[in-house]
């Protein structure tokens, strides 16, 4: 089989992938970011005493969990520029990837939140701690302990979800193998080197996961 692989064209189109890869890894980020911003606000609200609110979180959170990413990604990118908002590609890609994970991230944490001992929050109403301080200072960071490793699950999807923003054009590590596909039609050189890169992803946040878990147990001691 290594016969009929050709190593010198994936050497000839590395620089193509090594900009996919970065374009990949910088799109992921902020999408990361924003999933994580997103999931917060709407955990919060799904935990608040409010109906509005925490009917408004439950309808999104279920809305996002129920339909692919997929039919997201075009509803936003034909959708959205019929109802007068123009965005451009990466713009409409970074909004679909931190949507869609937002909603899986509200309910990792809302699990976490809900696992943090109910003493330690009525502990910190004892000392007059406001709603907003116990959550900063007791039941997040907590709740960030507990889900690390969902998380870092939900990271890795996000990031390998990423590859379906090469169906909008956005150019990422999926859009540079496709394009040794069609100019070589070497598909398996091209989806190999592929799944390589998408693996370096996974170690890098496995390890920065291990690193984050670390921290926290040392803050803790």
């Amino acid at each position: 089989m290594l016969d009929y692989f050709n190593f010198r064209v994936i050497l000839q189109y590395l620089p193509i992938f090594l900009k996919g890869f970065l374009a990949t890894g910088w799109i992921s980020t902020i999408s990361i970011a924003g999933a994580l911003l997103i999931g917060i606000l709407a955990c919060i609200c799904r935990l608040s005493g409010a109906r509005i609110l925490s009917g408004f979180a439950a309808a999104y959170i279920e809305a996002i969990r129920s339909t692919p990413l997929l039919a997201q990604l075009y509803f936003l990118y034909f959708g959205l520029p019929s109802l007068g908002m123009r965005l451009s590609e990466i713009q409409t890609g970074v909004l679909a990837l931190s949507l869609n994970s937002g909603a899986y991230v509200a309910e990792i944490v809302r699990a976490g939140v809900q696992a943090v001992p109910l003493g330690q929050i009525e502990a910190g109403i004892a000392f007059g701690l406001s709603y907003p301080q116990r959550l900063r200072y007791i039941t997040l960071p907590q709740a960030f302990g507990i889900t690390i490793p969902p998380l870092l699950g939900q990271a890795i999807v996000l990031v390998k979800d990423s590859a379906l923003l090469s169906l909008i054009s956005v150019f990422e590590l999926t859009r540079a193998g496709q394009m040794l596909t069609s100019e070589r039609f070497m598909p398996a050189e091209g989806f190999f080197t592929i799944a390589l890169f998408y693996l370096v992803f996974y170690y890098m946040l496995k390890q920065l996961a291990e690193w984050w878990q670390k921290q926290l147990i040392f803050r803790e001691l």
